[in-house]
């Protein structure tokens, strides 16, 4: 059987793990973890890719070397590399990594002084107080790591762009088999959740027990759970479960806003149904026995008295009393970003130039782009000094002076220093069009100290945006802690704009955040601190995370002319 993306993704985050462990180059270890991020979010195999001739060389992140090796892997379903890591490092070194509190440096001192080398052997460790024998391995971390283990084991959930990934190949399979009728995605994925539990898909037919049959046959099946005439579940080689249900036409709406959700959701819709007197269930809208809709969604909820709510917004945080005026909000759009907040060139560490990067933005029909490389702290990202930032806006004025209907704006992503101040002196960020500011060291500050720090950055009235606000990345960092009330405060008063960082690895400000900074004024910009021209594209689900926090064309500053977007980044 062909291997998997996401096969292939996980081998290179497991070699990229241990390489880190093993104190390799950290250029090395970041090149798998973005070449693993690339193959998540393919539209198609690359066992496909190769079969077509397609060069993966060309794909953004991978290269001629790392092109070869994925080529390797789909011959041989083999990775040396990581097979010459686990023999050299061997235990569960790169699942002890992943615990809360630890990472690859940490890991590396319990082997050293420890010789830990399964879970068990951290948690024999943390019991016996040995932990503290270790520099940096605090009482605090201690407790965080034996509560960690405690824990019992999450149900796995995957990142939004590799659930698209898999559902838009399966989807593409499905309906390739169908005789009239349609295949879509349903559930948490169709809500746009920042990762996804399984893959709701509904089907509408004649042929009802074809689907399954087909779906069973799909290659990358591992195993079949249930295989009936209107409902089939499996799972595939990537480990994501699948529920294929078909339905007849005329219910397809009722299904669809049934296995969409949430069960918050529909447990207030079937409310209004009953006080009416009638029931609504997957099958349809009825009055006793009698259908009064149920072929698409909008006509049940018209029939209830609802204007129609946005899949984004079904998750029974008020969106039903505003249906019922008449008043949900006019939810943000792709269409309405006119330009990117947050991009990093080969000045520091993305992968192409300032000319290919603007070249990328124009494609998309922006009309402006924010330059924002690393300032000199992230030495890791080839961050800049004051000399070379002075030569790049140097290099973008001449761009600029070339360029018709696009802007390329000055700016920089200025690391906040632990005592809250700035990475580079305000002679220099006072000549940026935009400051980027953004935490990347000392996560573990208690949260006092970690928003005192954060608020005295935004102090420094040259800060236009807070990056990535809270640091998480999601199924891997858990957020720093802080009082986000207060930050959130803190920004309104000093004119600052919160970043929703599109980046689906962070996807930063959450849902439920982005929602209370709309509450309180405060304006949001949706960036997607892409590192190649591809990571551009991330911006959809920045708008996607956007559209879940109620978020309206308003709202979003990076939706405005360049000529107001700068009224409002110059504080």
């Amino acid at each position: 059987m062909p291997v998997h993306n996401a096969e292939i993704a996980a081998m290179f985050d497991q070699a990229a793990e241990l390489l880190e462990i093993k104190g390799d180059n950290p250029f090395r270890t970041r090149a798998y973890r973005r070449a693993a991020r690339v193959l998540e979010s393919l539209p198609k195999s690359v066992a496909a890719m190769l079969r077509a001739g397609e060069d993966l060389a060309e794909l953004p992140g991978i290269g001629e070397d790392l092109a070869s090796k994925i080529a390797t892997i789909v011959e041989t379903g083999k990775f040396d590399l990581l097979e010459s890591l686990k023999r050299e490092l061997p235990g569960d070194l790169g699942e002890i990594a992943a615990i809360p509190g630890l990472g690859p440096k940490r890991v590396k001192l319990l082997i050293e002084k420890l010789g830990v080398r399964s879970i068990e052997d951290v948690r024999r460790a943390a019991k016996r107080g040995r932990l503290g024998e270790l520099p940096g391995f605090g009482p605090k971390l201690q407790q965080n790591i034996l509560a960690a283990l405690a824990k019992p084991v999450a149900a796995k959930r995957f990142k939004l762009p590799f659930a698209e990934a898999e559902a838009g190949a399966l989807i593409d399979w499905l309906s390739r088999g169908l005789d009239g009728g349609r295949v879509v995605a349903a559930g948490s994925f169709r809500r746009r959740r920042d990762t996804v539990g399984d893959l709701d898909i509904l089907a509408t037919t004649t042929r009802a027990a074809a689907v399954g049959d087909r779906l069973v046959e799909y290659e990358d099946v591992a195993k079949a759970l249930a295989h009936g005439p209107t409902r089939t579940t499996v799972i595939l080689r990537s480990g994501i479960q699948v529920d294929l249900r078909v339905v007849k036409e005329e219910s397809c709406g009722a299904a669809l806003m049934y296995f969409t959700g949430s069960k918050a959701h529909n447990i207030a819709l079937r409310n209004l149904a009953v006080d009416r007197g009638w029931k609504l269930n997957e099958y349809g809208l009825f009055d006793e026995d009698s259908a009064i809709a149920g072929e698409t969604e909008e006509g049940i909820y018209k029939k209830l008295g609802l204007q129609f709510v946005p899949p984004e917004l079904r998750e029974d945080r008020g969106e039903i009393a505003l249906a019922q005026k008449n008043a949900l909000p006019h939810l943000v759009q792709l269409s309405d970003i006119r330009g990117d907040l947050h991009v990093h060139s080969n000045w520091s560490d993305g992968n192409a130039t300032i000319a290919e990067m603007t070249q990328a933005a124009k494609a998309r029909g922006y009309a402006y782009m924010a330059l924002t490389d690393h300032s000199r702290r992230v030495t890791i990202a080839h961050g800049l000094d004051r000399a070379r930032l002075l030569r790049q806006i140097d290099e973008i004025d001449r761009l600029n002076a070339k360029l018709r209907g696009f802007t390329v704006l000055k700016g920089i992503e200025v690391d906040i220093l632990a005592d809250g101040s700035l990475d580079l002196p305000d002679e220099v960020l006072s000549r940026l069009d935009i400051v980027v500011a953004a935490v990347h060291y000392k996560f573990d500050l208690s949260r006092d100290e970690q928003t005192e720090r954060i608020i005295r950055a935004m102090d420094n009235r040259h800060v236009s945006i807070l990056a990535h606000p809270t640091g998480r990345l999601i199924e891997e960092r858990a957020p720093y802690d802080i009082d986000m009330d207060r930050v959130m405060t803190a920004a309104k008063e000093r004119g600052c704009c919160l970043e929703l960082n599109a980046e689906p690895d962070r996807l930063d400000l959450t849902d439920v955040a982005a929602k209370a900074a709309k509450e309180l004024g405060v304006q949001i910009a949706i960036s997607t601190d892409a590192h190649s021209t591809a990571g551009l594209a991330y911006m959809r689900y920045g708008v996607d995370q956007a559209r879940r926090g109620w978020l309206e064309p308003g709202d979003v500053i990076n939706t405005r002319p360049l000529r107001y977007l700068k009224k409002l980044i110059r504080r």
